[in-house]
Order: C-alpha cells, then sequence, then structure tokens
C-alpha cells in the first residue's frame, strides 16, 4: 500500500513518498497589506490590510496580527532579501545628521564617519577585548594573566575589558574583584539556553527576565551597587528585534553589542538606534530591531580571517576570534590579529573588536601568548588604547584627538583599582530551585548565601512568593 501523504500547507513540508521520491510543497504566498497606492485610501494614521481594512498604523509589525488576514505582520516577516529593518512601515527614519546629535545620538548615512570629524590620524585606535559566558575557576587565571596590572595605556591607566556574564557557573566574588579592579561587567543573559529561536523569538517578559534578571543577580552577589551594569550581548548573537530593545530602553540598558556588520573595506562604528542602522541586518537571525530605540549598538565588525589577504579568495568574515574556524595555530591568530589591526588603523580608525568565549584562548598556550605578544605590541605605541565599551560611548560623546588623551577625563575614572579585594574566602552555597528541579548548584558570593539558587522567576533566590 502506497504511503499516505501529509499536506501541511502552512510551511514548506517534504514528505518521502517511495524510496526515492521526495515531493516538495511550496509555502503559499502571505496575504501583503496594500501600502503604495496613487491615492490615500485609508485616513491618516491608518494603513490598509489586504482585504481593505484599514487599521492604526502603529499595530503593523508589533508582533501580533490586528488585521482579519494577517497582513499587517506579514508586512514585515523576514524573507532572503529583506527583514523588517526595510519593510516595516514604522521603520526608523534615515540617518540625519542635523537631527542626530551627540552626545545622545549618532549616525552616519554608511555608518564609517568618524564622531566629531576628526582627521583620521588624530583618533586613538580603541581595541576591545570582550568574554563571553560564566566567569569562574575556569578562566579566572586567564583574566589575571592577560590584565595582569603592569600594561597600561598611554595615559598611564590599566588596560581593561568587558565581561559579558552569564549566570549558571559564575563565581560572584571573582565578577566582583573584575568590577573591583576597573572591568566592566554587563550581561550575556540568565539560562543561556541554546535553542537559538528561544532568543530570536523572545517576548519583551522574556527579554526582561533573561537580561534585567541576570542584572539583578550580579548587582546582589557580586555587590555592585554603581549602576554600572547598563551593556548586554544577545546568546548566540540572536538578536531579539524591537522587543529587546524596547526592553532595553524601559530598564535603561545603554548598548547592545549583539548586531554584526559583514566584513567591508572600511569598518563601521558604534551607532545609536534612533535612526535606521547604516548596515544589512547581516546574520543574527535576521531580527534586527526596525524601529527608533534610544539605545546604542556596539556594532561587531567581522573579522578578516584569511591567511595572505593579498593573494587568497575572499572569504566570508568571522564575529567572535572563535569563529574563525580556519585559525589553527599561533603563527595564524598573529597574523589575523595584526592584519584586522592595519586593516581599522590605515581607514577609519572605528573601533577593533576582538571577542572571546575564554575557553578557546585556554584550548592552545600559543594562542594565550599570541594575544599578549600582541597586546604589548601595541601598547608600545602611542595611539592604540585598551578599553572598554562604555569608554567607547565616552571617548564617541566628547571626541577628543590623540594629543589630548591623556587628560580626558571619562577614561581617567577608572584608572585606578579601587581598595582591596572584598573577601578572601567566598561562601560556596549550595543551593537548589524549583525551576530547575534535582540540580544542586554552588553559588559563589562574598554576600550571603540566599535561600535558593536565583532564577528566572525568583532572580533574588528568596524564594517564590507563593512559598511564603
Amino acid at each position: 500500500m502506497a504511503p499516505v501523504i501529509a499536506i501541511d500547507r502552512r510551511s514548506r513540508v517534504s514528505r518521502r513518498v517511495g524510496p526515492l521520491t521526495r515531493i516538495t510543497f511550496a509555502e503559499p504566498r502571505k496575504v501583503l497589506p496594500i501600502l503604495r497606492t496613487d491615492e490615500p485610501v485609508c485616513p491618516e494614521g491608518k494603513l490598509s490590510c489586504g482585504n481593505g481594512e484599514c487599521v492604526d498604523k502603529e499595530l503593523f509589525c508589533n508582533g501580533k496580527p490586528d488585521c482579519k488576514d494577517e497582513s499587517d505582520e506579514n508586512a514585515c516577516k523576514r524573507s532572503s532579501s529583506l527583514t523588517a529593518v526595510e519593510t516595516d512601515p514604522n521603520r526608523a527614519p534615515d540617518c540625519d545628521p542635523t537631527q542626530c546629535v551627540l552626545p545622545d545620538c549618532y549616525c552616519s548615512a554608511d555608518g564609517t564617519r568618524i564622531p566629531g570629524n576628526i582627521e583620521p590620524t588624530q583618533v586613538p585606535q580603541m581595541i576591545t577585548i570582550t568574554f563571553n559566558g560564566a566567569v569562574n575557576v575556569d578562566n579566572i587565571d586567564l583574566y589575571e594573566e592577560i590584565f595582569n596590572g603592569q600594561r597600561q595605556n598611554p595615559n598611564g591607566c590599566q588596560i581593561r575589558g568587558t565581561f559579558f556574564v552569564s549566570h549558571k557557573y559564575t563565581n560572584y566574588s571573582a565578577v566582583q574583584d573584575l568590577h573591583r579592579r576597573g572591568h566592566e561587567i554587563a550581561v550575556f543573559s540568565l539560562t543561556h539556553k541554546d535553542d537559538p529561536q528561544y532568543w530570536t523569538q523572545g517576548t519583551y517578559d522574556d527579554w526582561l527576565a533573561e537580561m534585567a534578571g541576570a542584572r539583578l543577580i550580579i548587582e546582589r552577589f557580586a555587590n555592585i551597587t554603581d549602576g554600572s551594569i547598563i551593556g548586554m550581548r544577545a546568546p548566540y548573537l540572536r538578536v531579539g528585534g524591537n522587543k529587546q530593545f524596547e526592553m532595553m530602553a524601559d530598564q535603561f540598558f545603554v548598548y547592545d553589542a549583539s548586531i554584526t556588520a559583514s566584513l567591508g573595506r572600511v569598518p563601521i562604528w558604534p551607532y545609536t538606534l534612533y535612526f535606521r542602522m547604516p548596515h544589512k541586518c547581516n546574520g543574527n537571525g535576521g531580527n534586527c530591531p526596525s524601529r527608533s530605540h534610544p539605545v546604542w549598538e556596539m556594532v561587531m565588525n567581522e573579522l578578516d580571517r584569511r591567511d595572505d589577504p593579498t593573494f587568497d579568495e575572499s572569504l566570508p568574515g568571522c564575529h567572535m576570534v572563535d569563529s574563525c574556524s580556519n585559525i589553527q595555530t599561533g603563527e595564524q591568530f598573529a597574523r589575523l590579529l595584526r592584519h584586522n589591526f592595519n586593516r581599522h588603523f590605515n581607514s577609519n580608525r572605528a573601533p577593533l573588536g576582538l571577542h572571546f568565549h575564554a575557553s578557546w584562548l585556554k584550548s592552545k598556550k600559543e594562542y594565550r601568548e599570541e594575544l599578549i605578544k600582541f597586546i604589548e605590541e601595541m601598547l608600545a605605541r602611542s595611539d592604540v588604547y585598551f578599553v572598554t565599551m562604555v569608554q567607547v560611548i565616552k571617548w564617541m560623546q566628547t571626541p577628543t584627538e590623540l594629543s589630548a588623551l591623556r587628560d580626558f577625563q571619562d577614561w581617567k575614572e577608572t584608572c585606578d583599582e579601587k581598595g582591596q579585594p572584598y573577601c578572601s574566602l567566598p561562601n560556596a552555597c549550595p543551593l537548589t530551585t524549583r525551576e530547575l528541579p534535582g540540580e544542586t548548584l554552588r553559588l559563589f558570593t562574598c554576600m550571603e548565601c540566599p535561600n535558593y539558587y536565583p532564577w528566572l522567576l525568583d532572580p533574588t533566590g528568596d524564594g517564590f512568593t507563593a512559598n511564603k
């Protein structure tokens, strides 16, 4: 008897019919709204659905269907060539430099313009070293080795890094010490769920629980009370579209560092999202923010990973250093660092981002050695600074020429380490939570142990209200 073929017309479905045959049904075309007409078909402030119904303009592309034929949401569904950034009727306007003025707003038509129109030779080449993931015994020694207190920028301040911290397995006494020593702490989510769609399609409340929840946990258990946790990065760099950025604005997050820009001839400077982003939505699950948001985007310029850029055919770039899969030796890593430094330094000096998972640097001793050699080589110059994400924003808000940088006050704030380590022996709290049945997790903190392991519904670890 021939097998039954199940047909699901809502999606592209392929079913095995016989030993060799495969029948594929194409997705039916979605109903689109009627947005371009010679004469307006709806009153002002409304747009026409595909069936002619008029609906408030701001309801288009808001994540829930308001037209009976759902065409208001089909308007911004991602296709292979277009994303909501291009198709959302409520999308942010194109950059207008007369309206977008520093210190609060920064944009340029193609994203490559230098803030303050400073001559490239007078721009410091900023390098940001960032790490994603839990901070614990697996990597604390690596951070000590790179940031050993002996390596100073030309202004006499120690080099600094940015740590995007995820919650599970993090030692909060170590995070507290990184902060004391002037590094920037930012959030990388609470659960770090390994389902990329969870992030791409996350609701406002998902992003709120994950990112504001993670910040609350860090502030409480690493005792960071100065309001300095203002940045975030999405796991797997899976940006959550407008919902993520609405949450960020409401919760006073200043910047996101998850959107990647394809490898181009000239790298892109960070920008604010009041106006439309200046480059294509590359990767990131195609879900870049399309609307206007009062948030900085610390864009991740892809690295050129070719072994010999003069002769090799072009390869797609890579955003995290460890995603440059062709880098297998210390020598190749050294070439990658210097070639990409030169690409930035010899063009518009946009900040060079070196983004790592600590495990990659720890996988081979030669990688660590080459990174340290590169840092020391750069610090022998007078025009290169290793800074945090927030320090990049502060420079962009007050663009300052190299000659005046030694006295640039906004970079002097975290120049010195503050005080002594808070505790020499943290509490190793063995904790459980109803949200992770069967698991006992240790929370290392200089603060008092909570009652339960902090998690999504109970970020303080005090216990669910239902328990009280």
